[in-house]
């Protein structure tokens, strides 16, 4: 996963996958690149339509979503 700031986006209601192996075009979301990696998308569901911040570096406590730690690397 890219070191960075969060990416705000609007979530749909529904189940979406956060990209953890860092190869994704749409990061933060999986494309499938993971193929042929150990890593897996993280799924996640959101009840309700709403906008979040989700995490691009990786070390986030609360996947997929920004918990501020690229603030203290």
């Amino acid at each position: 996963m890219s070191k960075g700031l969060p990416v705000m986006v609007e979530l749909e209601a529904g189940t979406h996958y956060w990209c953890r192996c860092g190869k994704s075009r749409t990061e933060p979301f999986c494309d499938g690149s993971h193929e042929g990696t150990a890593f897996l998308p993280l799924e996640f569901v959101v009840d309700v339509k709403k906008k979040a911040g989700l995490c691009t570096c990786g070390r986030t406590k609360n996947a997929p979503y920004c918990d501020g730690t690229h603030a203290k690397v």
